[in-house]
């Protein structure tokens, strides 16, 4: 498996290395977390600076179709493009019928000082040490078909790092097994270096007008937030999917519309809860997961009405469950069939994982803001009448704002003002009680993931972060300073400590980041340097909850650094 490994990252390399052709073609797409270019559209809407009809909330995006972009990768019009590497800038056959063009190649990479620390960070994988992430590749158009080949390798140190204490009581940690038992999230990825090599933002698709179909292995992103999106995210890889999906918005008497629907197979980590697996009486706690990959179907869609420019709505929606329990058209675009609509229930209702969302995004371009908001329901299997009755069992929300403040108007210089709030916590006692939470399923034991990570909101099941992000912009440059709280799973909190509910003992991180990206010539670099201060690391408190005077918790500081280049031809 090594061996096999280790050629896939030298056809890889190779692939980069060779090829010095490039086009600007109209269907490339800008990756999901591209750093420095992706953002640059939704900053140049509140400026007043891009189309404000694209709603943004259902990515990757076309900028060559959706903002008629000159050139995909230079999006900033004051910049002087540069050849270094002296390729040449075009190929074409002699017929004119095929374009190629070489995509930028990107180098990131990670260090975590003491512990596992962040999310939207694509194939990463959540580890303590190094890690890098490369990728690059190359992008075809012939007639109405396009191919994008963009791998994307891994290679992590992996280190070892502290989970539980080895004083935590044995019945904590149970009830830490009864979550993670049913969900594939696991604490660490093995003991072992990682090295691995996937498909990353890939595709191959037939296109006709505004309209795409083909088979992708690109990540999405669906909905409004920034920092988080409650049903797709670039924090797990991207996966095999199926998509049918609008290029641009199509515009009906009544507004624009844009939409996605997907058919994906998911993957599993094959990785435990922890390492090692803790035993109990003698009993390991470990229960293995099916070894089955799960298929999931996933809609998304979005409406600019005609009447109220910059006001967007959408909605997403999910459902997985076990390829062997497909059996009928309905099992595989359940939102389309009569018998098995979302929230109605049947026989195989227990069978799937499902969840949903409706987003707003209302941008005011005279402001130079927006304010945006997701609600979501996660298996919501109920009937209509009894979600109307208990609307607040197994939601969850997004929350967000962002304002450009004029810095120097000659230099074109601002400040960007962001602020976002997530809330994946259960309200619901039943539901707590029961080890319910947003991504996990009892039947489906994955959960909501994919490798390993969540496909939605990176924090997590049960849990909560606010965010405020002030950063100086001028073009693609960016200097920002970023706080942020981050509650990890309040709803094992009070699954495991119902007894000893001492609210000194909740896992909270507290951070303060530096961080920017800066165009120069071919190049965007960008960094970040992060302290992350983790209070009752692992909910762990030295004394229990009646001694009042010398109670404190073990906290744990952790260091992250990000550095990475992308090269554009």
């Amino acid at each position: 498996m090594k061996n096999a490994s280790m050629n896939k990252i030298k056809i890889f390399l190779i692939i980069i290395l060779v090829g010095s052709f490039q086009c600007l073609l109209n269907a490339q797409t800008i990756p999901v977390g591209a750093v420095g270019l992706e953002d640059y559209y939704r900053r140049a809407q509140l400026l007043g600076q891009a189309d404000s009809s694209i709603s943004l909330m259902i990515r990757p995006i076309l900028p060559k179709l959706s903002f008629r972009a000159k050139d995909v990768f230079y999006q900033d019009s004051t910049e002087k493009r540069y050849d270094l590497l002296n390729t040449q800038s075009v190929y074409r056959s002699k017929d004119g019928k095929l374009t190629v063009s070489l995509l930028p190649v990107n180098v990131q990479t990670q260090i975590n000082s003491h512990h596992p620390y962040g999310w939207n960070d694509g194939a990463m994988i959540p580890a303590k040490g190094f890690q890098t992430l490369l990728s690059g590749g190359l992008y075809l158009e012939y007639g109405m078909l396009s191919v994008q080949f963009k791998p994307e390798v891994n290679l992590a140190v992996n280190g070892k790092f502290d989970t539980f204490h080895p004083d935590t009581y044995g019945i904590i940690v149970a009830r830490y097994y009864d979550f993670y038992n049913n969900v594939d999230l696991p604490a660490r990825f093995g003991n072992n270096e990682i090295g691995k090599a996937y498909w990353g933002q890939s595709s191959i698709r037939l296109n006709y007008k505004d309209l795409s179909f083909g088979l992708s292995t690109e990540n999405l992103w669906w909905g409004p937030g920034m920092r988080n999106s409650l049903l797709m995210s670039n924090s797990a890889p991207g996966f095999k999917h199926l998509t049918l999906n609008t290029r641009k918005p199509i515009k009906t008497v009544i507004g624009s519309f844009e939409g996605q629907l997907i058919a994906g197979k998911l993957e599993n980590s094959g990785y435990g809860v922890l390492q090692p697996e803790w035993l109990y009486f003698g009993s390991s706690l470990y229960v293995p997961k099916p070894d089955n990959w799960r298929y999931l179907s996933g809609l998304a869609l979005t409406w600019q009405p005609k009447w109220v420019p910059g006001l967007f709505f959408g909605l997403t929606r999910s459902s997985q469950l076990y390829h062997n329990d497909l059996s009928k058209f309905g099992d595989y675009l359940p939102f389309f069939s009569s018998s098995n609509k979302l929230g109605v229930d049947d026989a195989l209702d227990n069978k799937r994982d499902n969840r949903s969302s409706v987003f707003m995004r209302w941008l005011w371009p005279e402001e130079q803001a927006e304010i945006y908001f997701e609600y979501g329901k996660n298996n919501s299997t109920g009937n209509a009448r009894n979600q109307a009755l208990d609307a607040a069992r197994n939601r969850a929300y997004i929350f967000g704002l962002r304002k450009m403040l004029p810095f120097n108007k000659s230099r074109n210089e601002n400040l960007l003002i962001s602020i976002e709030a997530t809330q994946l916590q259960e309200t619901n006692p039943a539901d707590i009680r029961n080890a319910d939470s947003w991504y996990v399923n009892k039947y489906v034991r994955q959960g909501y993931t994919n490798r390993g990570e969540v496909l939605g909101a990176g924090i997590g099941p049960g849990g909560n972060s606010q965010t405020v992000d002030v950063s100086w912009v001028k073009g693609l440059k960016r200097l920002g300073i970023q706080l942020e709280r981050y509650v990890h799973n309040n709803d094992f909190y009070f699954y495991a400590y119902e007894n000893d509910k001492d609210s000194r003992r909740h896992w909270t991180d507290l951070s303060l980041a530096f961080n920017g990206e800066w165009n120069y010539k071919n190049f965007i670099f960008n960094a970040k340097l992060m302290g992350v201060n983790s209070l009752n690391y692992q909910w762990y408190l030295f004394q229990g909850p009646n001694d009042d005077v010398n109670i404190s918790g073990k906290d744990a500081f952790n260091v992250q650094m990000q550095a990475g280049l992308t090269y554009r031809f």
